[in-house]
């Protein structure tokens, strides 16, 4: 029977696993959003909000909790200090998993799992604007093209109507 089973085994030993979700914890609260599988982020984000959760309460018994689950004090102090405060008026759902297609080498599904409403930036934006100003300055380019065509073209246009005016002036 498969009663109170909840975590995947993700063929790993359950040292392996655990050690996994905590390096997954860890990163993902040090970077506000990481790149994995979507079987790790679908794992790695059940712990994650569960320390969220602990982070809210902020009590000693909360953070020694939590303390067993993040690697580095570092992040359990910023999770304690900004992450709690910043989902205290929040009930739950906390993370978001975006897919980004398969991994090249092995076509496994690849998400980015992040922290809502984190302070990390995505570079999805920032390569959107820069393909929004290489298309403004092709579109800049082609019109200085145009333009130096155009008048190219008048320059050709007046000089050979110059040229038949002085050919019929001369017959």
């Amino acid at each position: 029977m498969r009663h109170n089973r909840t975590l995947r085994k993700l063929g790993r030993t359950q040292a392996h696993r655990n050690m996994m979700y905590r390096n997954l914890v860890t990163s993902l609260f040090k970077h506000e959003r990481i790149q994995t599988t979507a079987p790790k982020a679908k794992e790695a984000r059940a712990v994650a909000e569960r320390l969220i959760t602990f982070a809210k309460k902020g009590d000693l018994h909360s953070r020694r909790i939590a303390a067993r689950k993040v690697n580095e004090p570092v992040v359990l102090a910023k999770l304690f200090a900004e992450i709690g405060p910043r989902y205290a008026e929040r009930a739950g759902g906390y993370t978001r998993i975006m897919r980004i297609g398969p991994r090249h080498g092995d076509n496994a599904e690849l998400v980015i799992l992040e922290l809502v409403d984190g302070t990390a930036r995505p570079k999805v934006k920032d390569t959107r604007k820069r393909a929004r100003a290489r298309k403004v300055l092709a579109a800049e380019q082609k019109k200085e093209a145009i333009a130096s065509f155009t008048e190219q073209a008048q320059d050709a246009a007046y000089k050979e109507k110059d040229e038949r005016d002085a050919d019929e002036d001369k017959k």
